[in-house]
């Protein structure tokens, strides 16, 4: 295998993190493999950041982030909102990886939650030719409210994503990252097909795709010297990639005094994402705010606690680290309030917290109740980006049309 294109989609930082550890592990199997990425902002920038070949397209790709943060209200997402204008810029999406296509060959395409690459392909035929590799965590839209709009959009998803398993050009795989159990053993909807065994007939379950060994980061006390921090009890407090979800931020900056009259050389870091802008922020001492923060894992790993959305990577990352944490699934977040949640809790990973209702004073009381406490989660299959490697890299060239 000598080119790939890989094509990092969805929104976050969660994605370009995992894609990132598989084309290590691609590269290490195929070495002088070439990879041309196509992405969007924020995982453009992470990417820019790792030196990795962005095609000149990418400036063209439609950003998922503000369109997530747009249609949001604050930690609040509104599935109908955001569906009404995805299709629209997935469209477009399709159209420039039609163009980036155009000329070149690639023995293989690598798409993370890209699902504008399918619809391109059933506009475009000439497309299903090419061998093309799907990757996704979870499985259907799950509709959280009886609103009938919300409803109607998750059937009209789950009814295209079940027929797309099922009549997929023999052309394209799917890696499932995660385990079979990760897949409700439920239908997609009312006369659809069951959600796991369609994954069990379609997709390669690879575990867990995360950039590290946690038995290299082990220690917080080992962490906390290489990274700098002080020998305190440390509260890592993180959003992810988008605008969504800076309530966290407000909700961890003024529960941190009430968290210093029982814990008085508390220390608190806040990682807001490359849509973050710390400057305007009034920080007591003792509080930190960050950006984009690299290997934000190995801050995890030195943490005491840690205060996160609830998204599918620094969940799943927490958990390989055995470190405690509070997670937050945005409401209304169809993957985070069911998919998400629901593997923490089979692992009895994190504790689930809620937006609805929450304050300073009931969020200090948690840091208070957990940080610095003993966990043992199960032991989780981490080594996914090795697995999904290999599995791409055995696929062969099919001809184009």
């Amino acid at each position: 295998m000598d080119r790939v294109l890989y094509w990092s989609g969805s929104i976050g930082l969660g994605h370009v993190t995992r894609d990132i550890a598989i084309a290590k592990q691609l590269r290490e199997l195929n070495p002088g493999l070439r990879i041309d990425w196509l992405a969007g902002d924020p995982a453009r920038e992470v990417l820019r950041d790792e030196g990795e070949n962005l095609l000149p397209e990418t400036d063209s790709i439609e950003n998922g982030n503000e369109l997530a943060a747009s249609t949001a209200d604050g930690p609040w997402f509104n599935l109908g909102r955001w569906s009404m204008g995805v299709r629209k810029a997935w469209e477009r999406n399709g159209d420039v990886y039609r163009e980036a296509l155009s000329g070149v060959r690639y023995d293989v395409v690598v798409g993370d939650e890209c699902f504008e690459a399918p619809m391109a392909m059933a506009r475009y035929p000439e497309l299903a030719f090419v061998n093309f590799v799907l990757m996704y965590d979870y499985l259907g839209v799950r509709a959280l409210s009886w609103n009938p709009l919300e409803r109607l959009i998750a059937r009209s998803y789950n009814r295209f994503w079940s027929r797309s398993m099922q009549n997929s050009h023999n052309a394209t795989k799917a890696i499932f990252i995660g385990e079979r159990e990760d897949v409700p053993d439920e239908r997609f909807g009312l006369l659809l097909p069951n959600k796991r065994e369609a994954a069990e007939r379609g997709c390669l379950f690879v575990g867990y795709a995360i950039g590290f060994d946690p038995v290299d980061l082990a220690s917080p006390a080992a962490m906390k010297q290489r990274l700098g921090y002080e020998d305190h009890p440390l509260v890592v407090c993180s959003i992810g990639g988008t605008a969504v979800g800076h309530e966290l931020l407000r909700l961890c900056l003024e529960a941190y005094p009430l968290v210093t009259r029982e814990i008085l050389d508390a220390r608190m870091v806040l990682v807001g994402g490359p849509a973050f802008d710390p400057g305007g922020l009034e920080l007591p001492e003792g509080v930190t705010a960050r950006r984009y923060v690299p290997r934000l894992w190995e801050h995890f790993a030195a943490s005491d606690l840690s205060v996160v959305v609830g998204g599918g990577t620094s969940t799943m990352e927490l958990t390989a680290l055995q470190r405690p944490f509070l997670h937050f699934p945005l409401e209304g977040h169809h993957e985070q309030q069911g998919a998400v949640a629901e593997r923490c809790a089979r692992y009895g990973a994190g504790t689930r917290m809620s937006f609805a209702g929450m304050t300073p004073q009931l969020l200090a009381r948690a840091i208070i109740d957990n940080i610095g406490r003993k966990v043992s989660y199960p032991s989780i299959p981490v080594d996914g980006a090795r697995r999904a490697a290999e599995y791409i890299t055995s696929l062969t060239t099919l001809p184009r049309a």
